[in-house]
């Protein structure tokens, strides 16, 4: 036999002992597997088998609400200046609580956690064993530092007050969570089963993880609405996030929101717009969008393969995002002097605050005339919120927009 056919022979059996070597293996016994408590695995565990996801979800906003500054420094994104953050401190004059010069500031070793990057900077340090928010905070935009909680900051620890929007699989009692970041299992649920079930399994695979594409619209928007919102948890005392929610649940058992009508003057206009940031399914809950199941990912996306189009996630850029949907039928009253590329200025005007006063945007979706201030002169309004109006007369500027809409008021 020539080296041709002794070659065939050796690749052939070699197949046949690595076949029966495969059919050798004990059978995976899923009962076994799912009886056992869920449980936090970690986006390392998922990307092994979903890197095109991971490597999205990477680029968001999300996968960055906190990082470890003790294992990489340039999480921070500013110079730690003592010097210059007192500076900026004093400059608050009466807004402070503390005098500036006795205001905490954290040193650059000091600063175990970075939260948020793209308004605004925040910074956790630890104290007699649990992590607090240092009371300064870094606006991103206007390069400035301002005060946060400064009298009361070692009082409200933040895993009980915000980790559990900040971080994933935060447990309360252990003070411990399995890592930082809004990450996979934050919206497809505790990942153990789905990581330890063999790819042949493929039902009992998919029956293990939430897909929220596969929820109803209902349920699958209140994953959104577990962290963009503001309020106290329900099944926990103190904690200002929704303590034992899952996806796939309903909210509402886990978490009551806040309203201006139940006292929360701070982060709630008169009308129930929102004033604070991270309080957009606050807004969308009093919208025509939520009543017609417009839901978040009709405009957003969570993750995308490959580069996420706009800043916000948002499927079209601007107002272009608006005429996926919505048509301009007439060109009347305010809409007669304004440019049609423009739907947000008006229907999305910046009323909310992140870092700086109207650095985001309302998602109620419904244009604030300046009547309304006029009724309510706490409550802002769409014309004003644009520069070239903030100072003209609101009377005026009713009258140019809506002619005779003052007639009966």
């Amino acid at each position: 036999m020539n080296a041709k056919g002794l070659a065939t022979i050796f690749i052939v059996g070699l197949t046949v002992l690595m076949l029966a070597a495969c059919g050798g293996q004990p059978p995976i016994d899923i009962d076994t597997i799912t009886a056992q408590p869920k449980t936090y695995v970690g986006s390392d565990t998922c990307k092994m088998c979903h890197l095109e996801h991971y490597d999205s979800w990477k680029m968001t906003l999300h996968s960055r609400s906190a990082q470890d500054a003790q294992k990489d420094r340039d999480a921070i994104i500013a110079p730690i200046d003592e010097t210059h953050i007192r500076e900026d401190l004093a400059k608050l004059g009466d807004e402070l609580e503390v005098p500036a010069d006795q205001i905490y500031v954290p040193k650059i070793e000091d600063i175990k956690i970075a939260i948020g990057t793209q308004w605004k900077q925040r910074y956790i340090v630890e104290k007699n064993g649990d992590l607090y928010i240092a009371p300064v905070q870094y606006n991103a935009e206007t390069h400035r530092w301002v005060n946060y909680h400064e009298k009361d900051w070692d009082k409200n620890p933040w895993l009980l007050k915000c980790g559990g929007c900040h971080a994933t699989g935060v447990d309360l009692e252990q003070k411990t969570y399995t890592e930082l970041g809004v990450s996979c299992e934050m919206c497809h649920g505790k990942g153990s089963w789905h990581a330890a079930l063999p790819k042949t399994a493929v039902f009992e695979k998919r029956r293990t993880i939430v897909n929220p594409a596969k929820l109803t619209m209902g349920v699958a928007v209140q994953i959104c609405g577990s962290c963009h919102n503001r309020g106290e948890a329900t099944q926990y005392k103190g904690a200002g996030w929704p303590v034992g929610y899952e996806p796939g649940k309903s909210l509402e058992g886990y978490y009551k929101s806040t309203s201006y009508a139940a006292g929360d003057v701070k982060q709630v206009y008169a009308n129930e717009f929102s004033k604070g940031h991270h309080q957009q399914y606050i807004d969308w809950r009093q919208s025509q969008h939520y009543k017609e199941g417009v839901t978040c990912t009709s405009c957003h996306y969570v993750h995308q393969i490959g580069l996420p189009p706009t800043r916000s996630q948002t499927i079209g850029a601007g107002s272009q995002q608006c005429f996926e949907c919505h048509q301009i039928l007439n060109k009347t009253t305010a809409h007669a002097i304004h440019s049609f590329a423009n739907c947000i200025g008006c229907h999305m005007p910046r009323i909310a605050k992140s870092a700086e006063s109207g650095d985001l945007h309302s998602h109620v979706f419904m244009a604030l005339l300046p009547k309304d201030t006029i009724d309510n002169p706490e409550v802002p309004n769409s014309c004003q919120s644009c520069h070239k109006h903030k100072d003209a007369d609101l009377k005026e500027l009713q009258e140019k927009a809506f002619p005779g809409s003052l007639d009966d008021w």
